[in-house]
């Protein structure tokens, strides 16, 4: 994969993380919680819209219903696209904005940490002069169960994300999905249901960024945005940091009050960023064969 190595083609920078960690805390601060269909999962949406449009990215909102164990409940995704040509191959990387229901928690790494870094690569990609190829960034509504996981609870706005690609016709490269990624004690992992081809690829990217052995395969399988694209038939990987408490192995941190702005770092963001942009400046090098 050596041969790759571009030019310093995409370039995740400290400016981007601040920008990051900045949203991440806006929508703790002013959207806690966020719970998928209520008022303040709606207003996290448009705090989001307004982020990405000031960080240079064509953005818009995408109201849906979609049924629910609560019944109907209306749901938020916004989308930001840099489209390049067409007919092009396209990049999707997700976030999912929302909180755990029921649980008042801030959401600050589980949700608010890698809604932000998507604003911070949105801002990163408005600074890119010679594009080659096409990126959609996804925030999603209703990630998060509300009993548990079916095919009428969680992961709604992936769900409508895959709908929204198929049916403008996308032909989808790759989606990445980022998720709990702004932990002070970083650790990336990769679940086993995550795309063979895009592991590789994060693992060179890590080492390019710098980063080496920060990203890391685990056994678990993991429920998370990801999913509705693998089965769609598309090309998915799950980033995610799921070691996430007050001690290893203990996971107390997650789903509860104490998921703080506090436990956030933007030196993770950071790090998060530069494999990100190194995973996109690998993919807009690699011809479809490569990637099988």
């Amino acid at each position: 994969m050596t041969a790759l190595l571009l030019a310093a083609a995409l370039a995740f920078t400290r400016e981007d993380a601040r920008i990051s960690y900045d949203t991440a805390r806006v929508l703790v601060d002013e959207c806690t919680p966020r719970d998928a269909g209520t008022v303040r999962g709606k207003i996290a949406a448009n705090r989001l819209l307004d982020a990405a449009s000031s960080a240079g990215a064509d953005a818009r909102l995408d109201r849906f219903e979609a049924e629910t164990p609560k019944g109907m409940r209306t749901f938020h995704n916004v989308y930001a696209e840099f489209a390049v040509r067409q007919p092009s191959d396209w990049t999707v990387i997700v976030s999912h904005f929302d909180t755990k229901p029921g649980t008042k928690c801030p959401g600050a790494n589980d949700g608010a940490s890698t809604s932000g870094l998507l604003v911070g690569i949105a801002n990163m990609l408005s600074r890119w002069r010679t594009p080659t190829s096409n990126v959609m960034l996804v925030w999603t509504d209703g990630e998060e169960c509300m009993e548990s996981y079916s095919a009428k609870d969680g992961l709604w706005g992936a769900k409508r994300a895959v709908r929204e690609v198929q049916r403008r016709g996308y032909r989808v490269k790759a989606v990445i999905c980022l998720d709990m990624l702004g932990d002070r004690d970083l650790q990336i992992m990769i679940p086993r249901n995550s795309s063979p081809a895009l592991a590789k690829i994060a693992f060179f990217a890590a080492e390019q960024a710098g980063e080496k052995g920060l990203v890391k395969q685990t056994d678990e399988l993991v429920k998370d945005d990801h999913v509705p694209f693998l089965e769609a038939g598309m090309k998915a990987i799950d980033l995610i940091d799921f070691e996430y408490g007050s001690a290893p192995g203990k996971n107390d941190y997650w789903h509860s009050p104490a998921d703080t702005m506090d436990k956030v770092s933007e030196r993770s963001l950071l790090k998060s960023g530069k494999v990100v942009a190194e995973m996109l400046n690998v993919l807009f090098a690699r011809n479809d064969d490569a990637m099988r």
